[in-house]
């Protein structure tokens, strides 16, 4: 062979080299990898030492790597307590910045204007117990309301359907008590609503004030339920209800309606839509037209109202204010509600909703539906 021709041949291999080099299938971490495994398994004629000493190595390896994986997990994991812990000591401190705030810092009403002015009761919403349309809410902002010195007339301010009789009437009771001996007027003036328990307590004022389109009366007792005996029967469910008491369970709605019991139960509503219509008589007195619709339960309009004697005029919070004080403004006597209080009646509400139990401490309601 000539020396070109070794020459070609020696340039033609060295070439084949290079592409070698920057071949993928030869080069990358996964190659490196097996080159680290075969390196961990020892070499051919490497002695019996040195392969010990190499797994030996190799399992350091590994467990240097499981520690890190665990004390990741456990810094992890630290982090995550951590975050509750500061959560809870957040929730802590709203609850104590809840109190001190309710105990330190006066409602406005605790400390009224030196000029006159309208003191003002908001009645928002549905009237119970756990709402905060609730009767010792608002006979707490009654009371208030009468002993300030500067205010020329308490307002109740109302936009609610109704709701439980004995709030409206604990309520009612109270403006009564107040009419009678506060020298101050006591003024229902009606928002949207005014219906059903909400009348029954404007009843009590001097006055009820409403606006044109504003909706009233509504003076009647509802009680609302289902009749599931068909349906249980039809899933093949077995309703097992053990009472002492022959009657204990007659609204259970998973039994027949007995004519019975459902005689009573109308009587209960009738005796109870008698009270209503005797206190709404009580405090309307001669105003009051006589129209037997008036205590159908039907709603009316504001304007319709003053025909009918349910309202006394028509006129705004605004009109009102600028009569009495001078000018549109007045002052809130609504007893503040507390945060934490706030939040657990919300609760309690969810928690009833989603198991389906009415939260309702009475199946009876005034209340426009």
């Amino acid at each position: 062979m000539s020396d070109d021709s070794r020459r070609d041949e020696t340039d033609a291999h060295l070439n084949d080299t290079g592409d070698q080099s920057r071949d993928r299938w030869t080069q990358g971490p996964e190659v490196a990898a097996h080159q680290n495994d075969s390196a961990a398994s020892g070499a051919v004629g490497d002695s019996a030492e040195t392969l010990r000493e190499r797994q030996r190595l190799a399992q350091i390896e590994m467990m240097d790597r499981w520690v890190g994986g665990v004390l990741t997990e456990q810094r992890r994991s630290r982090r995550w307590k951590l975050f509750f812990r500061l959560l809870l000591l957040f929730a802590v401190l709203l609850l104590v910045a809840s109190v001190v705030y309710n105990l330190y810092w006066s409602d406005p009403a605790d400390a009224p204007p030196a000029q006159r002015h309208l003191a003002v009761i908001e009645v928002n919403g549905v009237i119970a117990s756990d709402s905060p349309a609730n009767a010792e809410r608002i006979i707490n902002g009654l009371e208030r309301a009468s002993a300030s010195d500067s205010a020329a007339a308490i307002v109740l301010h109302i936009d609610s359907p109704g709701g439980s009789p004995v709030q409206s009437q604990r309520i009612y009771a109270e403006i009564m008590r107040l009419r009678e001996q506060s020298d101050k007027p006591i003024l229902a003036v009606i928002e949207d609503i005014g219906a059903s328990g909400a009348y029954y307590i404007a009843s009590a004022a001097d006055q009820i004030i409403a606006s044109r389109a504003s909706l009233v009366g509504s003076i009647g007792v509802i009680y609302a339920g289902f009749g599931f005996q068909d349906a249980i029967s039809q899933i093949g469910v077995e309703r097992r209800v053990m009472t002492a008491g022959d009657n204990k369970a007659f609204l259970d709605p998973f039994q027949p309606l007995d004519e019975d019991a459902a005689a009573f139960w109308q009587g209960v509503l009738t005796q109870t839509h008698q009270q209503f219509i005797d206190d709404v008589r009580a405090g309307r007195g001669d105003r009051l037209s006589t129209q037997p619709e008036i205590f159908s339960g039907l709603i009316w309009s504001g304007e319709q109202g003053l025909e009918l004697g349910l309202v006394d005029r028509l006129a705004s919070l605004e009109e009102i204010a600028r009569e009495e004080v001078g000018e549109a403004s007045w002052e809130d006597y609504t007893p503040r509600l507390d945060p934490f209080d706030r939040l657990t009646r919300r609760f309690t509400q969810m928690a009833a909703d989603v198991l389906g139990v009415s939260a309702a401490s009475s199946p009876l309601r005034y209340q426009a539906e």
